[in-house]
């Protein structure tokens, strides 16, 4: 399937770009409370330089994780940040596209419990089927995490304009279908019991945040 470019040269400095300022902590923070990642296997699709990752690593000592990217570039940058941080040995890197995400990828056998897209919906070619294969790859009461841009409808049209713009130079695509799907068939439906569901959408309607058990994914993708 065609994909974007790769990011190249661009990889060793795109937290330089876009830098964990205070909006992406608490973007972080709303993506990881929800669910108990303690102890857990986790997986971040699209994981980039593995600042997620390790900040993860960092919050919960006991918890295994791994990051998939299709980005060569990006993964090399990430080995870096992850050797440099000390966590190699709890941190483990995995070239491949969402859409074919499998344990196998990874030398597993065993499912993944929570499997997390941080603003990589937005960049996946086929965000429908990275769903469908993350859902695959977790645990029977394995949960998805959500963090992406939304439909920028509460902005003024020059900002909305303007972000898009800006996002367009990092390959990023916001899928407002997704959005839609989520308040039409999420937010104005009560949670099933005992499913943890939770889902935010932040002021201007410039992103959103979900979690979900994966039994609630195939609503999504309709």
């Amino acid at each position: 399937m065609p994909r974007v470019p790769d990011f190249g040269a661009r990889a060793a400095r795109y937290d330089e770009l876009r830098p964990a300022d205070a909006a992406w902590w608490e973007l972080f923070e709303l993506l990881v409370r929800e669910g108990d990642l303690r102890g857990r296997r986790v997986l971040e699709v699209g994981c980039g330089t593995a600042r997620n990752l390790i900040a993860m690593a960092r919050r919960y000592p006991e918890t295994r994780l791994y990051g998939l990217d299709a980005s060569q570039a990006m993964l090399e940058t990430a080995a870096r940040n992850v050797a440099r941080a000390g966590l190699s040995d709890r941190i483990t890197l995995a070239h491949g596209y969402a859409e074919a995400l499998t344990p196998a990828l990874f030398g597993r056998h065993a499912p993944f419990d929570h499997a997390i897209f941080a603003y990589s919906l937005s960049m996946i070619p086929d965000w429908y089927q990275a769903l469908a294969a993350a859902k695959a790859a977790l645990a029977a009461d394995g949960r998805v995490h959500v963090v992406d841009f939304g439909d920028f409808e509460a902005l003024v049209p020059a900002a909305r304009h303007l972000l898009r713009g800006w996002l367009g130079c990092f390959h990023v695509e916001p899928r407002v279908a997704f959005v839609k799907s989520i308040e039409s068939r999420l937010m104005m439906t009560a949670p099933k019991p005992r499913s943890g569901r939770t889902v935010s959408m932040l002021p201007g309607r410039y992103a959103f945040v979900l979690n979900c058990p994966k039994s609630e994914i195939p609503a999504l993708a309709d």
